[in-house]
């Protein structure tokens, strides 16, 4: 069942049947209810994808991730999810496993109009910037969310990396740390290098040195994680404190610390930059910092949208910072006050 076929049952054109389904002012309240009566008889579906080709709109935006275990980015899709059902639109994610060459595949498909409007997270192998150039020609609305790329004008929606690194080594120092040791997972992304400057300022601010040997460029594997920790943990001149700069490596410190018979915060204290739920249950209760997850979601999605709703608007010049929480708990040397 198609409209032509619908319109020559009703002895209507196809326009008249188009227009009374979607409700035009221009056709009579006797013939819409004509034609929605045998639409509804002969179960007659409008085919969206027809008129979105007619409209040269897909009605979908595509999210590009990096990963979806990390639930800082489950939280994200939430908060994009929510704009974007009220825009009738859906959301298609793609994911790249941090690789650049899934990445460049992905933006290549989006140049054929496959979507509407794309809100993205760098992986972590991206170095180049030529495949989000080549996007741009097409004027295909694009915002960065959380990893954003140095080196290109474009819509971005972050946080305030930098203070909230150097406000949680400063309470580490404030806690009695003396050797505070910081975890990048790349050296290739913006947010992870703004994390680790404003360790290196809270130290400078304390009058502290920053030592080489207390930064620890970790990777996206697991194992060599798990490898890198260890080692740092069990040298002479240990850490006494961690500032994790991604969720992934949070779970590996207490795992290590286990295996090595090292308290926490005792012997090491620990804040992380995470979104876990369970970040309060853990044992002890781990020190976080966290993102607006959600709200950095609907801010991205709310801007794309003002992008294709709004001819002239322009997109590549907005920059959006949100605030990132400090939560201190037990692993970060907070002492609970006495129930007794």
């Amino acid at each position: 069942m198609n409209i032509k076929t619908l319109a020559g049952k009703l002895g209507y054109s196809v326009s008249t049947v188009s227009k009374a389904l979607n409700d035009s002012h221009e056709i009579s309240a006797e013939t819409k209810r004509k034609v929605m009566d045998l639409a509804a008889l002969l179960n007659y579906t409008p085919n969206a994808y027809a008129g979105s080709l007619r409209n040269k709109k897909s009605n979908n935006i595509a999210v590009v991730l990096p990963e979806v275990a990390d639930s800082f980015f489950s939280q994200a899709i939430n908060g994009i999810e929510s704009v974007a059902q009220e825009k009738g639109y859906h959301v298609i994610v793609y994911l790249t496993h941090e690789k650049q060459h899934k990445e460049q595949s992905i933006l290549n498909d989006f140049r054929s109009g496959r979507v509407d409007g794309v809100l993205m997270s760098l992986s972590g192998e991206t170095t180049s910037n030529e495949h989000i150039f080549r996007l741009n020609d097409k004027e295909i609305p694009l915002v960065f969310f959380d990893r954003a790329p140095d080196g290109i004008t474009a819509a971005k929606v972050v946080t305030d990396d930098f203070d909230s690194a150097r406000k949680a080594t400063a309470q580490l120092i404030a806690n009695g740390s003396q050797r505070i040791a910081f975890l990048s997972i790349s050296d290739k992304i913006a947010i992870f290098n703004n994390r680790l400057e404003g360790f290196k300022k809270a130290l400078q601010d304390a009058g502290r040195p920053y030592h080489e040997s207390m930064q620890v460029n970790c990777s996206f594997n697991e194992q060599q994680n798990h490898d890198l920790l260890m080692a740092l943990l069990t040298q002479p001149d240990r850490p006494d404190a961690i500032i994790a700069s991604a969720e992934k490596i949070a779970a590996n410190i207490y795992s290590i610390c286990n295996q090595l018979g090292l308290n926490i915060p005792e012997d090491l204290k620990v804040i992380a930059f995470s979104n876990l739920p369970i970040a309060a249950l853990l044992c002890p209760p781990l020190s976080t910092i966290v993102q607006p997850a959600f709200e950095m979601g609907q801010a991205a999605a709310t801007l794309l949208f003002k992008a294709l709703e709004k001819p002239g608007f322009i997109l590549r010049n907005e920059h959006v910072v949100l605030p990132a929480i400090l939560i201190e708990r037990k692993s970060s040397g907070l002492i609970y006050p006495s129930t007794t």
